[in-house]
């Protein structure tokens, strides 16, 4: 489905973008982000995902984890307070959306040793650790890529023996 789009539009998005970014551990929806961007709720999802890629729900979540990777490094807190200053109010939940997109559970990613991350700069790191759906096999967060395809010509195609 193809979402035809304004500057305004991208404006006002980005503005809805902003408050998720800033306002995170706020009770956030879909609805008060709609009248954020001055649009209704089933047009501002649509909207959301054709400019940035995924759902206005996904996006907070994918923000929250984030938050709770920076937490959880610092290990002076436990997973649950982690949980409950990141904005959500399931443990359950939380964890199951953070494993999804880290590819392990807070408990043992807040176990291991994050030292080696000290030396770089947050702005880096920040980059470096944002939690990607759609983790490769090693469920580190590494995004998936289609295997490169040799291009075939007009009329060479390959046999299902030939090597």
């Amino acid at each position: 489905m193809l979402v035809r789009m304004t500057l305004e539009d991208l404006v006002r998005l980005r503005r809805a973008r902003d408050v998720i970014d800033r306002d995170y551990a706020e009770p956030l929806d879909v609805p008060a982000l709609a009248k954020v961007a001055l649009m209704s709720p089933g047009h501002f999802s649509r909207s959301f995902r054709a400019a940035f890629g995924e759902t206005p729900y996904s996006y907070l979540m994918t923000r929250r984890v984030e938050r709770a990777k920076a937490l959880l490094r610092r290990g002076d807190m436990s997973v649950t307070e982690v949980c409950f200053a990141v904005g959500s109010t399931s443990l359950g939940s939380f964890s199951s959306r953070f494993t999804e997109l880290v590819g392990e559970s807070p408990s043992a990613y807040r176990a291991r040793a994050h030292e080696a991350g000290e030396a770089i700069p947050a702005c880096v790191a920040k980059y470096m650790t944002r939690p990607v759906r759609g983790g490769g096999p090693d469920k580190g967060g590494e995004p998936v890529r289609e295997p490169v395809r040799e291009p075939v010509r007009n009329g060479e195609a390959k046999s299902a023996g030939a090597s």
